[in-house]
């Protein structure tokens, strides 16, 4: 059971695991990252991502029981890039002084310019639309030091798909998070005003290269009052990202408590001060 961009799939009545070599030879992947958690250890991730949550419904992490686990190859796009900056900043230093019976302000103008490239290595952007990109980007870092070159020996035992968002697609997500990082960075060497307003941020990519990669995720899967709920595991650090239900009646007690607990500091305060012959 496939679609035009299955790789890899287990069969549904022997659940043994088939590779689709012809995805391969169209679209093969230049570097694959090995699964270094186990589907085991992902479970245990998940129970540990429960923990520390005040308002998860007990029934829900008392009483879950994981539908589904599996482990997905997903297809990413890292690109490796130059960006050139070219900004100016209008800023401002201000000085009080008092002279005879008038309070002077001093306001001083500056213009700021910040020029210069920032270079970039491997930013992610997954290439497949069955993936939330949210869960993705949220599932970061992957160390790209442990890549291996693609080898479909690595594929047995998990899923994976071949891309159906090609690289320019793509690309245009990473280059927002480029720009984006490249302004923060010039932004923060404007220091020491009172105020810094952009007049012109002018950002292009110079040059720019794309590896088409597998990445390592665990989907895991439950039910809760008749509504799916999905969680991601990185299949490399263990990092652990999903929507969890919240108990309403819970939180609406604690907010309750804690006003009612602000409400008797307050009246002992204004008891003790008024016991003292205190003035309010």
């Amino acid at each position: 059971i496939a679609d035009e961009n299955t790789a890899v799939t287990t069969c549904p009545y022997c659940n043994n695991p088939t590779v689709i070599s012809a995805q391969f030879k169209v679209k093969q992947p230049k570097y694959v990252l090995p699964f270094q958690v186990t589907k085991e250890q992902a479970e245990t991730r998940l129970q540990e991502f429960y923990q520390k949550k005040p308002f998860l419904p007990h029934a829900f992490s008392n009483r879950n029981h994981i539908q589904e686990v599996k482990g997905v190859y997903v297809p990413f796009w890292l690109y490796s890039g130059t960006l050139a900056a070219d900004c100016t900043y209008h800023c401002t230093r201000t000085r009080q002084f008092s002279q005879g019976d008038y309070m002077v302000t001093e306001t001083d103008h500056f213009k700021a310019v910040r020029r210069g490239d920032v270079s970039f290595q491997r930013v992610p952007a997954d290439a497949s639309s069955k993936m939330p990109d949210t869960y993705m980007d949220a599932l970061e870092p992957f160390d790209y030091r442990k890549l291996e070159n693609f080898s479909s020996a690595y594929m047995p035992g998990y899923l994976a798909d071949s891309y159906d968002i090609d690289s320019r697609e793509s690309q245009k997500r990473t280059d927002e998070r480029m720009i984006h990082s490249t302004l923060a960075l010039l932004n923060s060497t404007v220091a020491g005003y009172v105020s810094v307003i952009p007049e012109r941020q002018d950002v292009y990519r110079k040059e720019g290269t794309a590896e088409y990669v597998f990445l390592p995720v665990w989907l895991l899967s439950t039910q809760f009052e008749g509504k799916n709920y999905l969680f991601a595991v990185n299949g490399q650090s263990g990092k652990t990202v999903g929507d969890l239900p919240a108990d309403t009646g819970k939180f609406i007690r604690t907010i309750v408590i804690l006003t009612l607990i602000s409400f008797a500091i307050v009246a002992l305060i204004l008891y003790f001060l008024i016991a003292r012959g205190g003035t309010i």
